[in-house]
Parts: C-alpha cells; structure tokens; sequence
C-alpha cells in the first residue's frame, strides 16, 4: 500500500483542536464533581428508613448504569423537548447524561465503601452523641476514603473518556473537532490518530498521578 502520512492539517488546526481540548476539560470538570456529589447523597437516600426513599434512589441507580451513556445523551438532547417542549442545549443535554450517569457508579462506589466500615465505628460514633453527618464526616469517610480511591480515580478516567461521545449532538469537544477536521480535509488517519494522542496526554498525567497517590494512602493504611 502507498501511503504517506501528512500532518500539515493537523498543524495548521491545531487551534480548533485545543479549543475541543478546552471543552473537553470543561465538561469533565463540571461532570465530576456533580457526579460525586450526587453519588454521595444517594447512598443516604438508599440507607434510609422510607421505603419510597429507597425505591426512588435504587431505580436512580438501576437505570443509569444499566443503559448506555450515549442513548442517555441523545435522549436528553432529543426525546427530553417532547416531554417537556424545552429543548435543551448540547453543552446542558450532555452534561445530564454524563452526570447522571457517572453518579450512579459513584454511589456504589460510596455505598460499598461505607458497608465495608465495621458497624462498632457507628455505634461508637453515636455512643459519643455525634449527629449522622459528624460520623460520616468525622469517622466514615477518613476511614474508607483510601479504599474508595482507586474506583474513583478509574470513574474519573472513564468520565474523561466518556466527554468524547457529547460530540453525537455537536458539542465542540475534542471528538467533535477531530470529526469535523477530518471530513474537510479527508485525513482521518493522521487527524485522528492526533486527536487520540491528545486524549492520551491529556489523561494519563492524571492517571500516573493518581496512582501514586493511591500508594500513598496505601502506606497510611
């Protein structure tokens, strides 16, 4: 096969892919931390004494890890107007999904993380008169949070990849902007071997990272 690789339309692009870069980075760094959130409070909901309670915040959990964040995505951007005749931005329908999405996975996360805490440490958290946020912000959490990690720092990389499918309704991700340079230029090969790399010098500093963190709590525990 003859076949030269050219890059020229990569380098003389290359705004447009930092700009998708940016927008990546900017949906992960909303996305995350809603997710975490959320997927914090869901546990509390799941553990507590309503029945309808418990219902609603396991069907939550249910049916967001059990469909695919990209029908979740093209739902939110289209099947959601007709429910409501508000049609959501790209930016905002994708956010919904990555968030919704990501925190049913962080709830499990927390939730198997707090039932893996010896019951003693509650009864004698309360035993002390603390209310239940004190014990989970006092006793729970320092304790489990280097358990927890790891699947947290891989729901964080999963997140990051997941930005990439937010380019399916035109938001100007990373994806996206490879996608479009790729159509006008009819270099795919060499665009989207650049977007790849992109994602991978974006994400594995983090990665890297987080493991050595995760080594370090390790030594504490």
């Amino acid at each position: 096969m003859d076949f030269t690789w050219d890059f020229s339309a990569v380098l003389q692009n290359y705004p447009a892919l930092l700009k998708g870069v940016g927008m990546t980075a900017l949906l992960w760094a909303i996305a995350f931390p809603a997710s975490m959130a959320i997927g914090f409070a869901l546990p509390l909901v799941t553990g507590s004494r309503s029945r309808i309670a418990v219902g609603i915040g396991r069907c939550y959990v249910e049916v967001f890890r059990n469909t695919p964040v990209l029908i979740q995505l093209i739902w939110f951007f289209y099947a959601y107007p007709i429910l409501t005749g508000q049609q959501l931005s790209p930016m905002v329908a994708a956010l919904c999904g990555l968030i919704l999405n990501a925190s049913a996975y962080c709830s499990e996360i927390f939730r198997t993380g707090i039932a893996s805490l010896a019951k003693g440490q509650w009864e004698g958290a309360r035993a002390l008169g603390m209310k239940p946020m004190q014990v989970m912000r006092r006793v729970v959490i320092p304790q489990v949070l280097a358990r927890m990690l790891p699947a947290f720092t891989n729901r964080g990389i999963e997140l990051a990849k997941n930005t990439s499918i937010a380019s399916v309704i035109a938001v100007q991700e990373l994806m996206y902007q490879g996608r479009a340079l790729s159509a006008a230029f009819y270099r795919p090969l060499e665009i989207l071997t650049a977007v790849g790399l992109i994602y991978f010098l974006v994400i594995y500093p983090d990665a890297y990272l987080a493991g050595r963190l995760e080594k370090r709590f390790a030594l504490r525990a």
